[in-house]
């Protein structure tokens, strides 16, 4: 009889104490839908319009879902979709995500120079434009998501970010789209 209350207390323990194998899987099949949009191998269906969440930052990740659930960020497709999610399930998804491999693509066989305007931008997306905290990865997105992106701060339709107007305002339009084929090509 004591042994097999031992035994019991015992399993119990385990059973608190490991957290159920499926818990990675529940994640991954709540991040499933993503691959719709944004890839199932990282490389997003339409790159002009929907950028690469594989590899990115983090702490980013997490910002943008969390902008998209309470309405800072404005997207037709993502803030319903983020709407439904838990606290929880944001901090798990944007770190699902970051853990995967930026998807490798072909490096230009000649860097471009560096456009007039892009030092500013070092501050924040590091040195190599590879990202860190808090600012996203810009090396490599596309051409046409990067002018939007930038365009969109700029103009102030996307203000999720304090900063960001300011410094799109202080460039021309040239200076910006210079940026953008500049990170695109990295």
């Amino acid at each position: 009889m004591v042994t097999r209350f031992f035994s019991a207390i015992f399993g119990i323990g385990l059973a608190v104490a490991i957290p159920p194998a499926h818990g990675a899987d529940e994640i991954e099949a709540k991040a499933q839908p993503c691959a719709a949009c944004h890839g199932d191998k990282g490389v997003p269906t339409d790159p002009k319009t929907i950028p690469v969440i594989w590899g990115q930052e983090q702490s980013y990740l997490m910002k943008q879902l969390r902008d998209f659930r309470n309405g800072e960020r404005a997207s037709a497709i993502m803030s319903p979709i983020a709407k439904d999610l838990a606290e929880g399930d944001l901090r798990k998804i944007a770190a699902y995500f970051a853990a995967k491999t930026w998807p490798a693509r072909r490096a230009s066989a000649k860097p471009p120079l560096p456009p007039k305007g892009i030092a500013q931008c070092q501050a924040c997306h590091q040195p190599n434009f590879q990202g860190g905290m808090p600012a996203p990865r810009l090396a490599g997105l596309s051409y046409e998501y990067l002018v939007a992106a930038i365009r969109a701060f700029a103009t102030e339709q996307r203000t999720n970010n304090l900063d960001m107007p300011k410094f799109m305002q202080m460039l021309t339009e040239r200076e910006r789209n210079a940026i953008a084929r500049y990170l695109s090509a990295l």
